[in-house]
């Protein structure tokens, strides 16, 4: 969990009290004058001028007091160096999952989070979706798609399968995706802009970019990237969610399909599943639902003999 710890004037401190009075709950510790509580952030105020964020929203929150040196220092994101007070604008940020998982597919979403509805996405309960149960993220991601305008991508097995064939790396089908979202996104709510795009960086930006320089748009102006943006700003919170949301659903067409519940992940237990589908279905629909290249694919095959 991330901990934020700040020492603010009076006048500071006065301010936190007045923004999160709506948040307020009782907390009767020692030198505790305040507290406060969000979906994904603790506020604590002590006697001493200090304040404590706490949480998965601990750097956003931290940093709409001017202090977004501090917040980058608290923490071990990596990437571009954020304008001050950057929770708090309009920002298109942009996450990716299912890159890891032997079974299912990669998807990547796109979410633009205005600043006059940031509220309202962190009270339908965003947070980082690495600290939401899959049920959670089952449950909020359909009013956050009525919230918000977002594009998702989903890039199933069999492209998967044909696009690593060609040679093209995680890396490569990863940037195609982002940039192909952020596009989409800014199309639905032009002419409106973001001030800033925030990309969950998986790449330094020019890897990123030679990856998708043959695409005949690319997007270019105010992005930014940072590792663990989930925790810089809810737009990227709420990819990750709507992310995670599509590679579950589309893990439970492939598990109908095949008559199992997939496991998630590429462990031992993964590498029996695997086995058991390929004895029980065959070669070419073990191949239909996974990631063939991974090494899951060789062990399943020994545990075959």
């Amino acid at each position: 969990m991330t901990n934020i710890v700040l020492l603010l004037t009076n006048d500071k401190l006065q301010e936190v009290q007045n923004f999160y009075a709506s948040n307020l709950v009782n907390r009767k510790a020692p030198g505790v004058i305040f507290a406060a509580k969000l979906a994904d952030t603790a506020i604590t105020v002590y006697k001493s001028g200090k304040v404590m964020f706490q949480g998965g929203g601990a750097e956003r929150e931290a940093a709409r007091w001017g202090i977004s040196e501090v917040s980058a220092k608290s923490s071990a994101t990596k990437g571009d160096k954020l304008p001050e007070n950057f929770a708090t604008m309009s920002v298109l940020g942009s996450d990716e999952t299912g890159t890891g998982d032997y079974f299912g597919p990669i998807t990547v979403a796109a979410v633009y989070v205005p600043a006059d509805k940031i509220p309202l996405v962190q009270e339908l309960g965003v947070k980082d979706s690495k600290m939401l149960t899959d049920d959670y993220m089952r449950k909020i991601a359909p009013d956050l798609m009525k919230a918000c305008t977002y594009s998702i991508l989903t890039l199933r097995n069999d492209k998967y399968n044909a696009l690593q064939a060609k040679g093209y790396s995680q890396g490569k089908m990863k940037a195609l995706l982002h940039n192909q979202a952020l596009k989409h996104v800014l199309n639905k709510i032009a002419p409106e802009e973001p001030q800033y795009i925030l990309i969950d960086q998986f790449a330094e930006r020019d890897t990123y970019y030679r990856h998708i320089q043959r695409e005949k748009e690319i997007i270019r102006d105010n992005v930014l990237f940072s590792t663990k943006a989930e925790n810089l700003h809810v737009a990227v919170a709420t990819a990750s969610i709507l992310a995670r949301y599509a590679f579950l659903k589309e893990m439970d067409r492939l598990s109908e399909l095949v008559g199992y519940t997939l496991q998630k992940g590429a462990s031992n237990k993964v590498d029996v599943m695997a086995a058991k589908i390929w004895h029980a279905k065959g070669e070419e629909t073990l191949r239909s639902i996974s990631k063939w290249h991974f090494a899951n694919t060789e062990k399943a095959r020994k545990l075959m003999k």
